[in-house]
């Protein structure tokens, strides 16, 4: 498979071999749903409480005596059954996060990726970089590579410039390549990258 590379005024100046047994497959969409799903339960705060009977406001003194009354026996105002009292069982603190193994992440990205080639939305640079940070002018120049919507510019390492200049761009987002996951590429209309990064994918992906 060959992809095009074009320059920043979106004019082909070369050519990208990718291997098949990477970006040529089939795109497993189970992986891709695994990985999304790992990735948005980490991100969940997770900070929903309830209080335990310990932790109601409220006396502990026994509101009447045990036996004689002809009423219920209890033991505190604070008690579950109570109006006002503890919750049993409520939510608690905690962490929703979760580890795949990694040739499940990898086979995400790799599916995400060939779906994105696939589609047509993947646009192959030559290099991404800013003479100056200008937002403007960094504008323009996505507009130019096709950017639409939400899009996603992956570079090795991007440069300082252009990073500062597309940080304010709503719905523009610049990722360094090891740090990319499926969520990110599902999560974009446009993949805008850059050779180098197509090529560090590939190596990451093929082992």
């Amino acid at each position: 498979m060959t992809l095009d590379v074009v320059n920043v005024q979106n004019e082909k100046v070369g050519s990208l071999d990718v291997r098949d047994e990477v970006f040529g497959g089939r795109v497993r969409t189970d992986l891709i749903w695994e990985s999304v799903t790992r990735e948005q339960a980490a991100r969940r705060r997770g900070t929903h409480a309830t209080k335990t009977r310990a932790e109601v406001s409220g006396t502990g003194k026994k509101p009447w005596r045990q036996k004689g009354t002809g009423r219920a026996r209890v033991g505190e105002i604070r008690n579950p059954l109570w109006r006002k009292g503890g919750t049993v069982f409520g939510p608690r603190p905690r962490s929703y996060a979760y580890a795949l193994p990694r040739k499940v992440e990898l086979g995400a990205l790799r599916a995400a990726l060939t779906q994105k080639m696939q589609e047509g939305a993947l646009t192959v640079v030559d290099e991404l970089v800013a003479a100056e940070i200008r937002t403007k002018a960094a504008v323009e120049l996505l507009k130019g590579l096709g950017a639409e919507g939400r899009t996603l510019i992956v570079d090795v390492r991007p440069d300082e410039k252009f990073a500062l200049s597309v940080r304010n761009v709503a719905g523009v987002r610049l990722v360094p390549s090891g740090r990319v996951t499926a969520r990110d590429v599902m999560d974009t209309t446009r993949v805008i990258a850059t050779r180098a990064a197509v090529e560090r994918l590939q190596e990451v992906l093929a082992s």
